[in-house]
C-alpha cells in the first residue's frame, strides 16, 4: 500500500519576520522542500508591511501548492502593542491561506515544542536541533523563524490525520 505525498506549509507569523517552512510527508518520511523568512523593514509603512507578507506568502503557496498549513498561535504576555502588531500579521497569513482554499490547523508554541522536543519549554536551539534531526538536515535551518515554522509543519505532519 502506497501513501500519497502530502505537502505541509508551516508558518511562524511575525511583522518583521514571518518564518515559513514547507515539508513533504510520504508515509513516515518527512522531507524539507523550502524554508526561510518573509522580512519587512520597520521604516516601511505598516499597511505595506502587511501587503508584503501577503504577496510573498501567495508566491510560496503558488510554488509549493500545500495541502495543509500549520500556523503557530501567538503567545505574548509582556508587550500588548507588539502582540497586536504580530496578531495583525498573523491575520494576513490566515486570510492568505483561506483565499488559497488551503485547510489549516493551529498549534501553540508549547504544543510545537512538546511535539518536537518532548519538553514544552525547550529553547530555540533545542527546537532547531530536533527539526534538523526529523528532516535529516546537515545543519539547523536559519533563521530561527524558519526553524520554528518547520517545527509547526512537523507537528502537523505527526499529529494531523490526512
Amino acid at each position: 500500500m502506497t501513501s500519497k505525498k502530502q505537502i505541509i506549509l508551516g508558518i511562524d507569523p511575525g511583522l518583521a519576520d514571518t518564518g515559513f517552512g514547507v515539508i513533504s510527508k510520504e508515509g513516515q518520511t518527512l522531507t524539507m522542500l523550502d524554508c526561510g523568512s518573509i522580512k519587512t523593514k520597520p521604516q516601511t509603512e505598516f499597511m505595506d508591511r502587511l501587503k508584503i507578507i501577503n504577496f510573498e506568502l501567495k508566491k510560496i503557496i503558488k510554488k509549493h501548492k500545500p495541502d495543509i498549513a500549520a500556523v503557530e498561535e501567538l503567545f505574548f504576555c509582556k508587550n500588548a502593542k507588539t502582540a497586536l502588531l504580530v496578531g495583525q500579521a498573523r491575520g494576513v497569513c490566515l486570510l492568505t491561506i483561506a483565499e488559497a482554499k488551503i485547510e489549516f490547523t493551529e498549534f501553540t508554541p508549547l504544543q510545537i515544542k512538546q511535539a518536537i522536543t518532548g519538553y514544552g519549554k525547550a529553547d530555540k536551539n533545542q527546537v532547531g536541533q530536533m527539526v534538523k534531526f526529523f528532516l535529516n538536515l546537515k545543519e539547523v535551518p536559519k533563521p530561527d523563524d524558519a526553524a520554528d515554522a518547520l517545527g509547526a509543519a512537523i507537528t502537523c505532519a505527526n499529529t494531523k490525520k490526512f
